[in-house]
């Protein structure tokens, strides 16, 4: 849940006469979500954003479903996931459920020939590898490794790469993505004991405005099919905006770790919220300072909620065999914990070094036909002793 935020140049009261140079208007839009309830923005345009050209083939990009109820605990091998020219085909659904799908992908070009804008789901992309810059009809971001960048759905953006070795993990929400309640007073905003602040939000500082007429092709996403639609001008054409509805970017390495004398539970952890999953941020930190404590997460039971953990990098300590890029699913309904002598070795450690992305869901998730690519069948033995 961002806070205000204005850029460009905008009038002084809404809905009022707002003129160009050369005495013409400008278009003012309302960026809005929830109905008129949600989250909002005031944009005001070159030209009116609703000249549609043509609108041409309409591709499915479905998930398909290889499993569909689960009980077994997986480990997927996400580097295999092999890199591809095209952003939207580098996109591979691997979990999926009615409120959210977790996506892996290996651009290797930037988004040259189109843009693209999710009208049903905001995106939660993290930056596993690459650099570059995230372009928006509502400003610019740059991004690196370790950033978050929050897309709010209906923004229309383009990604651009400084090189083609790139890695994101993509949460696709259908729900709202906020900061958590938790962090926040009455007023929205975030408290002295949450692990990041408003200072370590990144909020678009660069508005790219470009006033042109031509045919300029959007990739729509909309119950999952893809439509091509060609627009008559520009979509960067905003020349300003205000409100709290716009893309920001939050790195992994400015959360702040909660510890305490004995281990602490995974809502520590909690980054961002939705009324339907939460995600967590796992940093380097210290450990628990009492001095019998056991700095290995006990044994807890997955009753409401999948858990799904992207492992980014460092030394994941209470797991055994488990490298970058891999992605653990343990799911509702079966307890889990560390593997067979994680708990011994953690014992006297002081700090852990490693990074991770948490994803918990309070609805199953289905496991798709890209996934069982690349996944270890044999990952649920692996605590038998």
């Amino acid at each position: 849940m961002p806070f205000y935020h204005k850029l460009g140049k905008i009038p002084h009261k809404r809905h009022t006469i707002f003129r160009k140079p050369d005495g013409s208007l400008y278009y003012e839009q309302l960026f809005g979500t929830i109905g008129f309830d949600g989250m909002s923005s005031n944009m005001y345009h070159e030209h009116r954003p609703t000249q549609v050209r043509e609108i041409r083939k309409t591709t499915d990009v479905s998930p398909k479903i290889a499993v569909g109820n689960n009980i077994k605990s997986y480990r997927f091998h996400g580097f295999k996931i092999k890199p591809e020219d095209d952003y939207l085909q580098s996109r591979k659904t691997v979990l999926t459920n009615s409120d959210c799908s977790i996506i892996l992908a290996a651009p290797k070009n930037s988004t040259e020939e189109y843009f693209y804008k999710n009208a049903d789901a905001d995106e939660l992309i993290f930056i596993h590898r690459g650099t570059g810059k995230l372009r928006t009809h509502l400003g610019n971001l740059d991004f690196k490794y370790g950033d978050y960048l929050m897309v709010p759905r209906g923004t229309i953006y383009k990604m651009d790469f400084d090189s083609k070795d790139n890695r994101l993990f993509i949460v696709e929400s259908h729900r709202p993505i906020y900061t958590p309640k938790k962090y926040r007073n009455w007023f929205g905003q975030l408290l002295e004991h949450s692990p990041y602040c408003e200072r370590d939000i990144r909020q678009p500082r660069e508005l790219e405005t470009h006033n042109e007429k031509g045919d300029f092709l959007i990739r729509i996403k909309k119950k999952n099919e893809l439509f091509d639609v060609v627009y008559a001008t520009h979509p960067f054409d905003v020349v300003g905006y205000d409100g709290f509805n716009y893309p920001y970017a939050l790195s992994i390495h400015d959360f702040e770790p909660i510890t305490g004398r004995i281990h602490q539970p995974p809502p520590v952890h909690e980054t961002f919220e939705t009324d339907a999953f939460v995600v967590c941020s796992f940093v380097p930190r210290l450990y628990d300072y009492h001095p019998e404590s056991i700095p290995a997460p006990y044994n807890h039971s997955n009753i409401d909620s999948d858990e799904v953990l992207y492992y980014v990098d460092g030394d994941f300590m209470s797991r055994n065999d488990i490298a970058a890029g891999h992605i653990s699913l343990h799911p509702a309904g079966i307890p889990h914990g560390p593997h067979p002598g994680a708990v011994e070795r953690s014992i006297g450690k002081e700090k852990t070094d490693e990074l991770a992305v948490m994803v918990d869901t309070f609805k199953p998730l289905m496991l798709t036909e890209e996934a069982m690519d690349i996944a270890d069948d044999s990952y649920h033995k692996s605590w038998l002793e």
